[in-house]
């Protein structure tokens, strides 16, 4: 997934040592390089947790995360999308608007 100059695909602990750790180091995360705060699975969980906050579709949401149903996607992130209460209020906004 990730090539090093040579075509070979680099190890976990490289990525780790070489590009996560050095971005967190320099954004505050971490003061040590070699061990980062997170891990790439902890950014992909909070990248869709960021799609779903921005109001994205589950459908879309499935499609980004490479995930090949909608079950899988629901089943890790279905708390993170908007509940019935949720659509219950939303309704309320739109007769106010509508009715006044």
């Amino acid at each position: 997934m990730f090539p090093d100059r040579s075509g070979a695909v680099e190890t976990h602990n490289t990525l780790h040592r070489q590009a996560l750790g050095v971005m967190q180091r320099k954004l505050g995360w971490c003061t040590n390089s070699h061990a980062p705060k997170y891990g790439m699975h902890s950014l992909r969980h909070a990248a869709a947790s960021l799609f779903i906050e921005q109001g994205m579709s589950p459908k879309r949401v499935q499609a980004l995360m490479g995930h090949s149903t909608i079950a899988m996607t629901f089943d890790r992130y279905g708390h993170l999308f908007p509940s019935a209460a949720d659509d219950a209020e939303a309704m309320r906004q739109v007769q106010a608007r509508l009715i006044g």
